[in-house]
């Protein structure tokens, strides 16, 4: 029990260490090697098969070099290069310490493999883990957080790792390939979907929200957010650890698994509630039918390439869902295939037919059930104030590209400090991500309005997790949302109303984020947006701000004019707000109704984004 324990305890501290890096390399591929989008997606896809391409090259030689050895010197440097990143600056640092990090991970992973233990227990702990980490600290990552504790947690988990290393490849079981092979596209499922807190609270948001559509921190959010991710890990292990799998347990997760992944397509709002404890029982259903089948306890090379092709595919379709929102093509179909391949490869028959136990492995994933059922994570403010100063209102616009500065850090603290400064009353957020696992999977938003003390109304664009949003304190009467046209660009677009009181006078407030067509401007989506405040206002005093994506002067901004709004920034041009580090562009606005009066313009300079927030006082005359 000793033996097996140790072996699983290494297994499941490896999936953790390379979990995180993984949080780590995915956005860093994005923001500093793909330098948002202005890299071609070919080059980033190429750049990153290439180290997958590495650990494939590496594993014909694990045999000759003795895949014991290689699995412990791979898994230290999987270690230092988690502690590594926490010591980066950012830039071509971060991305290049992250890359050797996941080589090493995937060459530790394959030399495991190789050596055969049985890695499901090691898998479901190490997922289970990952799992209550990211809640424990609120979807914020240690290695953006960077202070003391944040070092001594993740020096703690790599000495622990270091510690049981060995024991990783002291029981060899005879494994087959197809479960290592599982191991890619599990992860892949359980970090996007069913074991990720941010995805959880978000879906508690829609179901909370006093709006339907509409996201919100609504009462005991908290508890729910916490309750629900402990459901989806206990589901997860309850079906990995049925005793006797077999073709009802392999149907049954096939079923469940496709069902709860194409609920997640499918979802724009509360019923990702029901997607991720789905998702979760069927993973551990899959998981469960694979077992251990009979094998020869000897070093395979199968294995290992097995291991890696498996991440591999874990690589393969984050990006063909993800590169969706640049290039544009319908990606709903990538998670309920990934299920498909899983339950495939997991249901083929022979069943299992040597008898291990693990029932051991309930109480350490109760533990970390029971201990995410205790959180708090945090969801943002739920209560406003006391309406404001009859009149005034200052106003702020923030592209926040999903958190990330122009360093390709998640800056939380610049986003704080740069929005904090205006003393803002209200807060127009574009690009805001809750739950993307190409952006390591944070509730960007939740830990912006903590930190803000702001309540929030989020709609979402591209998809339920990704959208525009408006934060304020002030009582919000009414709330509404309109799906704007695509128009044949990638990412969608929305217009979020919210009408606010300030100090017995009702604002009409509209934040949207336009997307421009290939070769044009967004005329059509300017159109919609200027509609849609005109009637979403019906004679209140309107204020429409965000990234519109489009510059004084131009085709589109002269139809929110010609609607009869006010360049509220007019007095003040040229106010350049994009790229933040030169600013040369003026597509960040603010326009008003003739009866709103707008004074004390700003674009502070910051690089906790691409773009510079712009803001105004507005009065309401």
């Amino acid at each position: 029990m000793r033996r097996t324990f140790l072996t699983a305890a290494g297994i499941a501290l490896g999936v953790l260490l390379l979990t995180d890096v993984l949080r780590v390399w995915l956005p860093s591929i994005i923001t500093v090697f793909g330098q948002a989008a202005s890299t071609p997606a070919e080059l980033m896809g190429g750049f990153a098969l290439l180290w997958f391409v590495g650990a494939f090259a590496v594993v014909p030689l694990l045999r000759p070099l003795g895949s014991r050895g290689v699995a412990v010197v791979a898994g230290i440097a999987l270690a230092g290069c988690r502690l590594g990143l926490l010591a980066t600056d950012g830039g071509q640092a971060q991305l290049y310490v992250a890359s050797a990090g996941l080589l090493a991970g995937l060459v530790w992973l394959a030399a495991a493999a190789v050596a055969g233990p049985d890695p499901l227990p090691g898998l479901v702990l190490g997922l289970a883990a990952g799992t209550g980490v990211h809640a424990a600290v609120g979807t914020f990552d240690l290695t953006w957080q960077g202070n003391a504790f944040a070092w001594s947690v993740t020096a703690l988990l790599c000495l622990a790792f270091g510690a049981v290393l060995p024991a990783v490849t002291d029981q060899t079981t005879g494994s087959t390939p197809a479960v290592w092979f599982l191991a890619g596209p599990v992860l892949l499922l359980w970090t996007m979907i069913a074991g990720s807190p941010a995805l959880a609270a978000t879906a508690v948001s829609y179901a909370r929200g006093e709006e339907a559509g509409i996201a919100g921190p609504g009462p005991g959010s908290a508890l729910w957010t916490a309750a629900l991710t402990a459901v989806s890990v206990g589901l997860f292990a309850a079906g990995a650890l049925l005793v006797r799998p077999g073709a009802v347990a392999a149907i049954a997760g096939l079923v469940t698994l496709v069902a709860g992944t194409v609920l997640f397509a499918l979802s724009w709002g509360a019923g990702l509630a029901a997607a991720i404890p789905v998702t979760a029982l069927g993973l551990g259903l899959v998981l469960c039918a694979t077992g251990l089948r009979a094998g020869t306890g000897e070093p395979s090379a199968r294995r290992g390439f097995a291991a890696v092709g498996g991440m591999t595919v874990f690589a393969v379709a984050a990006v063909l869902y993800y590169a969706a929102y640049d290039i544009g093509y319908p990606n709903e179909w990538v998670p309920p295939a990934v299920a498909v391949l899983v339950a495939v490869v997991a249901g083929r028959p022979p069943y299992p037919r040597i008898e291990v136990d693990r029932s051991w492995i309930g109480v350490p994933v109760a533990a970390v059930a029971a201990l995410l059922a205790g959180l708090l994570m945090p969801v943002g403010p739920a209560t406003t104030a006391a309406p404001g100063t009859p009149g005034t209102v200052r106003v702020v616009a923030y592209n926040i590209r999903m958190g990330f500065g122009l360093d390709g850090r998640f800056d939380l603290a610049g986003l704080t400090a740069a929005i904090s400064a205006q003393r803002p009353d209200i807060v127009l957020l574009s690009e805001v991500d809750r739950a993307w696992l190409l952006n390591g999977g944070h509730d960007t938003l939740t830990l912006l309005a903590d930190r803000l003390g702001m309540p929030y109304r989020f709609a979402p664009a591209a998809d339920a997790v990704w959208g525009d949003a408006v934060l304020t304190r002030l009582p919000v009467v009414y709330t509404a949302t309109s799906r704007l046209g695509p128009v044949g660009a990638p990412t969608g677009a929305q217009a979020l109303g919210v009408t606010v009181d300030v100090g017995g006078a009702e604002l009409a407030v509209v934040s949207t984020h336009l997307q421009p067509p290939p070769g044009g401007g967004p005329v059509s989506q300017a159109r919609e947006v200027a509609a849609f405040a005109r009637g979403f206002a019906a004679g209140r005093a309107v204020v429409v701000g965000g990234d519109l994506n489009t510059q004084p002067g131009d085709e589109a901004f002269t139809v929110f004019t010609e609607a009869g709004l006010v360049d509220g920034f007019a007095a003040a041009r040229p106010l350049p707000s994009s790229p933040a580090d030169a600013p040369r562009e003026q597509i960040d606005h603010l326009l008003v109704s003739p009866e709103i009066g707008v004074t004390d313009v700003a674009a502070p300079r910051t690089e906790a984004s691409d773009h510079l927030p712009v803001a105004a006082t507005l009065t309401l005359f």
